[in-house]
């Protein structure tokens, strides 16, 4: 482990965290939230770009992190994605002797005879490894060569973020929703399966199985004789970056279909394959425009023409880090598929707990009707125009629905670690393509069509379905009659929810008052006992008002 670069990423992120709990977690609690607000800006845009230049210096999986940030352009503040975008272009390339000397010592022979052209100046550099264009038996290549000396950095990298793992697992608001050393383990995992270049080119034959038949997707082909552990050979498949919008539109593509065509093929691969690409960033996104071939003339040996090609394509490179949907996983993420495509809160609930994401004891019926309430409100509506919903209406939908809030009844699975990365750049990318994209309008008749075949694989559970609900007739009569007689009883209990938050929150506003005139009380007598002369009775006073400050800070609003 490399110690002074273990101990920069700690205090990096020591610092973030420090003043993110000062800022947005003491001052609102001691009610200096406008102050908090007005600064926020600022204090955004100083982190964005503390954070890039700290990538940029150490490289590694801090670079991976950033690109990350750099794409949640539908989520993050726009004053931290405009400070890290530039860090997909901005990777240091590393030494051409030291790139050649991992050449030769994979192939066990002198980079000239292994190659026909080899360009030392890399075309692009990531954070793992950098691509060199070169040339093979007369076909143009992109070679990835993997920087030396990586592993001492991921290792080094995995450490710190372990450490800043075991901070975040110490505050309960995080602890019970997700298991973080385990979500830390399950990423060294994925980084170490990165870096493995023959994996990375078994999965980009794999994925290009996948897509077979489908002509708008292209992926390169693997060039095995020039393939090692530690160099992968492709086809040169480059073309405009994704995030080029100018380019894409001289082209003559649109980028509405392009945000379209992206979108389609990750629902694709998420729930129909179960194997997806998870490292959406532009560097690894292309749009490749050719021209339409024109179809040859009907012959009496070819009565039809040949279909024409499509006028573009989507190319994806880069497959050292994908993703892979289990089963059970897989199930819910239809049915989550299907509930949006549907409005049905009541299947959202039902996809949740397939997938695990809800904690034990979660109030279902009041997670049911925020879904609908949420669908009622916001579905059909663009990402644009979900930014342009006013803050009041947040703020009428969080106040109607406060003890969720308050409880986020949800946790994190490890099997969504590459998922909800995937999804979160994915969104960003769309969002950025296109800014009227409609998620709505994309995963609806894919969620139609996920309906139909589900219709078609269980019509042998109808009968089952009838028969619970013909026992559901039969049983009513005897729950009304029982429904009746608590009534007559006076047993009949109604459960709001609104009501118990108003008074857990008019308890907790009386606590923090006893709290409040306790710290005074303590703190004045304090005081006089040390203006007094009596030093070491006012400060065990004193440490008693400490305490109860603190303890007013900290209870939860």
């Amino acid at each position: 482990m490399i110690r002074a670069r273990y101990f920069r990423i700690l205090g990096f992120f020591g610092r973030t965290l420090l003043d993110l709990a000062f800022w947005d977690i003491l001052l609102p609690r001691l009610g200096l939230r406008g102050w908090s607000q007005r600064t926020r800006s600022r204090r955004m845009s100083v982190f964005g770009a503390r954070f890039r230049q700290l990538a940029i210096r150490l490289g590694g999986v801090m670079i991976k992190v950033g690109q990350f940030f750099s794409a949640r352009v539908d989520v993050l503040p726009e004053e931290i994605t405009r400070e890290l975008a530039g860090l997909q272009d901005e990777v240091p390339a590393e030494d051409a002797a030291a790139i050649r000397q991992v050449v030769e010592s994979e192939f066990g022979q002198p980079l000239q005879e292994k190659f026909l052209e080899f360009e030392v100046d890399p075309v692009a550099a990531a954070s793992l490894g950098q691509v060199h264009q070169a040339r093979i038996d007369g076909r143009q290549v992109v070679v990835k060569v993997q920087r030396p000396g990586i592993e001492s950095l991921i290792a080094t990298d995995l450490a710190a973020l372990r450490t800043v793992g075991g901070w975040l697992q110490r505050y309960r608001p995080i602890s019970r929703r997700a298991d973080v050393p385990a979500l830390i383990a399950e990423f060294t995992r994925i980084l170490y399966e990165e870096i493995d270049y023959l994996a990375e080119g078994r999965n980009a034959e794999t994925f290009a199985t996948n897509f077979t038949g489908r002509a708008g997707v292209r992926v390169p082909q693997v060039v095995w004789t020039h393939t090692t552990r530690r160099v992968l050979t492709l086809e040169d498949v480059r073309a405009i970056k994704i995030s080029d919008y100018a380019a894409i539109t001289a082209a003559g593509v649109e980028r509405a279909r392009v945000a379209e065509r992206l979108f389609q093929t990750y629902l694709q691969q998420i729930f129909e394959d179960g194997f997806f690409h998870a490292d959406p960033h532009p560097g690894n996104l292309f749009v490749s425009p050719h021209p339409p071939a024109v179809p040859a003339g009907p012959s009496e040996s070819e009565p039809e023409a040949a279909p024409a090609p499509p006028d573009w394509q989507l190319t994806f490179v880069d497959f050292g880090m994908v993703g892979r949907v289990p089963p059970g996983l897989r199930a819910g993420m239809r049915e989550m598929a299907i509930a949006v495509g549907t409005q049905d809160a009541a299947r959202m609930v039902k996809a949740s707990q397939l997938m695990g994401v809800l904690l034990p004891g979660a109030d279902l019926e009041l997670l049911e009707r925020a879904e609908a309430q949420a669908f009622e409100r916001f579905w059909g509506k663009s990402m644009s125009e979900l930014r342009d919903i006013s803050p009041e209406e947040f703020h009428q939908f969080a106040g109607q629905f406060r003890q969720l809030i308050y409880d986020l009844p949800f946790q994190i699975p490890e099997d969504l670690v590459l998922l909800g990365r995937t999804v979160g750049i994915l969104s960003g990318m769309c969002t950025g393509l296109y800014p009227d994209f409609n998620l709505w309008q994309g995963i609806a008749p894919f969620a139609q069509k996920l309906i139909a075949d589900e219709a078609l694989a269980s019509r042998g559970q109808w009968l089952d379905e009838l028969g619970a609900l013909a026992r559901l007739l039969l049983g009513l009569p005897r729950r009304m009659d029982g429904l009746l007689a608590k009534v007559e009883r006076g047993d009949l209990a109604v459960h709001d929810p609104q009501l118990a938050s108003r008074l857990d929150r008019l308890e907790r506003t009386a606590s923090r008052l006893v709290g409040g005139l306790v710290f005074s009380a303590l703190l004045l007598g304090g005081l006089q006992l040390y203006l007094a002369g009596q030093a070491a009775f006012a400060w065990v006073l004193l440490a008693g008002a400490a305490i109860a400050l603190g303890w007013v800070v900290l209870v939860r609003r």
